[in-house]
């Protein structure tokens, strides 16, 4: 995208919630989906004479996700108390990390474009999060099972002529490498990762950086990308209109939210400062204090990240990038595909096979592959079967479709009872159905024989057409070479 002599200045801020079994203060289960007010505790809901109980398992995730992005982890970090007061938040303060956070700088590298982008991120902090309000049509309650989940909260430094396309992708590359390091299952539907976007521009060349706009909690990449755009182009708007006005008054620090159908950021209150918040050190826990030994040990069990994985895939395995970004992108899925490897030598096929044959017929369902019950080790064998001329790709299909009615059943053995997915060997029929192409075609007969060679191809898909896909291919190519 184009914004003419005014390039975008975009941060984020990524809330994820940690899934550890109990929440960061206490030891109220941390799980989606209870009846409200269930899983709560006497300091969930900020009883007098409570004192929080720090989750030795959120700093782990902590140091995991800060070992994953090479960052500097600190030795000792300290918790704060940030007051504000809203319903969703019993204690009228939260416990979050403000001078010393736990996770200091680190890097995100991604591909846009076939291009490798990095992202450098300004530090990651641990806090709980706050409850939820629910609003009906004639009254309004508050659910306390949220309050006091685990998160940390991931801050970038301000990217400077940034895409909205290079935004989503770093958030998606910060999604997929959480998922890989089991810190959090990201769901953004659920409300376990939600983006905060901050927005400003500045005329290319200018040093000094304008006011930003905060918008809230997206939900969805798509909408990230739109509400960046929108927001860009109406700050470039109103700094064009009025030159000779204060861009601080144009402009004012402000919480934003997108509004889907309008297609435009709405605003929702003017910006907090940290004096507003009255931040100060929370005193019923002490500093937490890591050895080396700790951390060290902590950063060896960090399983391949994606973006290694991702190398690996175009180097080793000659997968395109996008095929590569495509599959790592989803840990489950790239770890389907690693398993069925171990069957199949064809890491090309195999891969279309699951990221376009298999996931198309899933999309409309909400499934996944590798949730559907089809073993990795059963697809592999389909492939086999095709590499092996055993059955043709048009049969193929039909027996992919065969293995999603039937529950995973064995490829092999669906192939095997069906007497429409046996090919045709017979080369006295082949030969009848080339004969019969031949006799039809002869203007491709010609282009042949002068040079062209897709004239071949489209002969060649004439008598697969006839034989409704059934031929044996090499067969087909053989017979139809010797006639030309």
């Amino acid at each position: 995208m184009s914004y003419g002599d005014w390039e975008p200045v975009v941060g984020l801020e990524i809330h994820a919630q940690l899934n550890t079994k109990s929440k960061l203060f206490s030891s109220a289960p941390n799980q989606f989906g209870a009846e409200p007010n269930t899983n709560i505790t006497c300091v969930c809901t900020g009883q007098p004479g409570t004192l929080p109980i720090l989750n030795k398992e959120a700093v782990k995730k902590a140091v995991q996700w800060g070992s994953a992005i090479t960052a500097k982890i600190a030795k000792v970090s300290r918790f704060d108390r940030k007051s504000y007061f809203y319903p969703d938040s019993p204690r009228n303060f939260q416990i979050t990390q403000f001078d010393h956070p736990i996770v200091l700088g680190g890097t995100v590298t991604c591909y846009v474009d076939g291009k490798e982008k990095t992202l450098t991120l300004d530090h990651t902090h641990l806090e709980d999060d706050a409850g939820t309000c629910k609003h009906f049509s004639d009254f309004g309650g508050v659910d306390y099972n949220r309050a006091g989940a685990p998160l940390i909260e991931i801050v970038s430094k301000p990217c400077i002529g940034v895409t909205p396309q290079e935004v989503t992708s770093y958030a998606k590359m910060i999604r997929a490498i959480l998922h890989y390091i089991d810190a959090s299952d990201c769901n953004m539907e659920e409300g376990s990762l939600r983006i905060d976007v901050n927005v400003s521009v500045k005329k290319k060349g200018e040093e000094q950086l304008r006011n930003k706009i905060e918008i809230k909690n997206m939900n969805s990449f798509n909408f990230i990308e739109m509400a960046i755009d929108a927001e860009v182009r109406r700050q470039i708007a109103l700094y064009s209109k009025y030159p000779e006005k204060d861009q601080n008054e144009l402009v004012p620090q402000a919480t934003f939210r997108w509004d889907p159908e309008a297609k435009v950021t709405k605003i929702m209150r003017l910006k907090e400062g940290a004096e507003d918040y009255r931040y100060f050190p929370e005193p019923d826990i002490p500093s937490v204090v890591l050895t080396q030994e700790y951390i060290d040990e902590v950063g060896k069990g960090l399983p391949e990240l994606p973006f290694k994985r991702t190398k690996r895939y175009t180097e080793e395995l000659k997968l395109t990038l996008e095929q590569a970004v495509t599959l790592t992108q989803e840990k489950k899925l790239s770890d389907y595909f690693e398993e069925a490897l171990e069957y199949c030598s064809n890491a090309r096929s195999l891969c279309n096979w699951i990221i376009i044959e298999f996931q198309g017929r899933f999309k409309d369902s909400g499934m996944t592959l590798a949730e559907s019950g089809i073993a990795p080790k059963n697809l592999a064998k389909l492939i086999n079967l095709i590499d092996s001329k055993k059955i043709t790709g048009k049969i193929a299909k039909s027996v992919a479709d065969d293995m999603i009615s039937s529950e995973g059943k064995d490829c092999e053995l669906i192939v095997k009872e069906n007497p429409d997915y046996q090919p045709v060997q017979d080369e006295k029929l082949i030969e009848q159905l080339v004969d019969q192409v031949l006799a039809e075609n002869a203007q491709s007969v010609s282009d042949y024989k002068n040079g062209k060679q897709k004239a071949f191809g489209f002969l060649v898909g004439q008598v697969m057409k006839i034989s409704r896909g059934k031929a044996s291919p090499a067969l087909v190519n053989d017979i139809l070479k010797k006639k030309l």
